[in-house]
Order: C-alpha cells, then structure tokens, then sequence
C-alpha cells in the first residue's frame, strides 16, 4: 500500500468516527432533571432517577380510630379508719387548706344537726305554750279563769317563739357558713358529702385537663394510672366527676377519679399518668409524617403514579396515635408520601 493510500484510509477512519460522533451527539439527551408544574402542585421526577425509591406512601383510610390520651394525676386525698370514732372514717389529704375547709365543713355539720335537734324542742314548746294560752282564755271566757292567767300565757307563748326564731337564725347561719368550705373542697374537685360518708380503702386522685379534651371522657368510665412509686405496676380507676369549672388562667378542667386500694399502697401526696382510652369514630386519617405545613396551611403530597406526586392542601382535625384526622383533600385509598414529604416540600414551595 502506498504512502498516499493510507493516509486515505486514515482520513476515512478519522471521518466516520467523527461522524458517528457528531450523529450520537444530536440525539435528543434523556429526561434527567425534576419537572416542577403548575406553581408547585405537580412535580415529576426523571425515570431514571435514583431517588424514586426514597419516597415511601400509605394510603388514606377511612376506619374506626381509639386513641389514648394521657395526663398527669395526684393523690389527692386517702381514707382510713379511725380508732375515736368508728362512726366517721378518717380522710387525709395532701393540701393542709384542703385538711381546714373538711375540718370545718365537719363541724358546720356537727352545729347543724345540733341545732336542728334545739329548732324541733324550740317548735315542741313553742307549740305547747299555745295550747296553755287556749286553755287559760277559755277557762276565762267560762268565767274559771283571770285575765292575768291569759296575759302569762302569752308571754310565755311571745318568749317561746322567739327563742324558736333566734335557733332558726342560728341554724341559717351555720348553713351558710358551711357553703363556703363546701364550695372551697368542690373547686379542688371533690364531693364534700362523698367525703363523709366515705369507706376506707377508698383512694381518690385529681387529674387535670385541657378544656377541649374533656368531652371525650365519661364519668363512669375506667382508666389505667401508673404511679411513679410502683414502676411497672398498673391500676385500675374510674372517673368519678368531671369538674364543672374551668380555670381562668389553665383553662384546665378537674377530674376526680376513684381508686379501692384494698392492699393500702397509695398514700395522700404521690403522683402518677393516667391513661384514658377514648373513640375518636369513623375517620377519614392519613399518617401524621405525611401532613407538612407551610404559612399555616396544612399540606399532603399524593402519588399518582410512578414518577407524579401532587400537592394537596388538607383541613385536618385531631391527632389520634401516630394518625391524623382529615376532614377535606384527600379520599380513602389515596397514597400520600410519609418517607420524603419534607423534600417534596422543599422543592413544590422552592426552598
């Protein structure tokens, strides 16, 4: 082969790698970046992305929730009997206030009871004096009696009702003092009369709670209490009374909750977590990591199909577990993104 001829084919060889590069070169590059439409809403990652299996879903469903909400409790007050009196058991309590306004609700009641007992022999002389000032004016009118017998028997008559009307007196005024104590043990949430006609081995403890949790315990209703003096052990209680006021500045409601500690291992002053189980009913909820918020708008991204995730705006409701309840935005069955929300946050909204 000559000198010029394969210089020839060098060139040729040279010529179609060149050409073959500038043809590959023309064709149309793969879609490799994220396409963000519709000012945000849509976002469509490249097929072949690395990330595509970063993004985790679960669907919306729509089902029965229960949900457990807990707070912290107190006891407030134990029963035990007492070797004085085995008519009135003996209540300790943990606030010494408390321990005065029982004291002397206690004794308001001891004065009522006795003056009643001197209002009825009051009436009952009351009552007698009147039938003698019958009899003396009708001895008198027969002509077997004198006026002065008659004017007695009146005064006696006048001096036995107004002792009658001073033990009345009396009596509302021991009423109205005991309204005082009585109001100062319902604020700290207890049932004055419950308190005196209580049975030993009764425990009650004072839980406090949010003003727009209350509607979603029952009197009646049982719980579980886990007290910080008996790690690992469980109680069970019932709630008593669901306070009826609510504090001013708290705006926290009193819940009384009874417990029969037969065994004796509570006492007045220890605290423990009370867990109520509540129903929430048949909601529409999606993971709690699937909402994001942005400016105060509560937000989900939906998978609707391998590469598409669409932005949702959502009201939501109570948080119920690790679930949240949705009222509008998404449908049951719809795969809302929880492992990534936050990244298609950042890239729908441009952070």
């Amino acid at each position: 082969m000559t000198k010029t001829a394969f210089g020839l084919s060098i060139a040729s060889i040279a010529w179609l790698a060149m050409s073959c590069g500038q043809h590959h070169e023309n064709k149309p590059a793969p879609a490799t970046k994220t396409v963000v439409e519709d000012s945000g809403r849509t976002i469509k990652l490249p097929p072949d992305s690395l990330t595509l299996h970063f993004f985790k879903t679960q669907e919306a469903t729509q089902s029965d929730l229960n949900a457990e909400l807990m707070a912290p409790a107190h006891v407030a007050a134990t029963v035990v009997r007492s070797n004085g009196n085995a008519s009135q058991n003996i209540v300790l309590f943990d606030n010494p206030d408390i321990t005065a306004s029982y004291t002397e609700m206690l004794q308001h009641i001891i004065n009522i009871r006795e003056k009643g007992n001197i209002i009825r022999q009051k009436k009952a002389i009351a009552a007698q004096k009147q039938i003698e000032l019958d009899r003396f004016k009708d001895l008198a009118e027969h002509g077997a009696g004198t006026g002065k017998d008659v004017s007695d028997a009146k005064t006696e008559l006048i001096t036995a009702q107004t002792d009658m009307a001073i033990a009345e007196t009396d009596l509302a005024n021991e009423k109205t003092s005991i309204i005082e104590h009585e109001s100062k043990l319902k604020l700290a949430g207890f049932d004055p009369q419950s308190l005196v006609t209580a049975k030993t081995d009764k425990t009650w403890l004072i839980c406090e709670m949010p003003e727009n949790q209350i509607t979603k315990v029952k009197e009646g209703s049982s719980c579980k209490l886990q007290f910080n003096s008996y790690p690992g052990e469980t109680f069970t209680g019932v709630i008593e009374n669901v306070g009826e006021v609510v504090d001013n500045i708290t705006r926290m409601v009193k819940l009384r909750i009874t417990i029969a500690d037969i065994q004796h291992k509570l006492r007045a002053g220890m605290y423990a977590t009370v867990k109520f189980g509540v129903s929430e009913g048949n909601s529409l909820s999606v993971p709690r990591a699937a909402v994001v918020t942005v400016q105060g708008k509560n937000y989900v991204f939906i998978k609707t199909d391998e590469r598409t995730f669409v932005r949702r705006e959502v009201m939501t409701a109570s948080q119920v577990g690790d679930r949240m309840v949705v009222l509008t935005g998404v449908q049951p069955g719809d795969k809302v993104v929880t492992d990534g929300s936050m990244q298609l946050k950042g890239i729908s909204f441009g952070y």
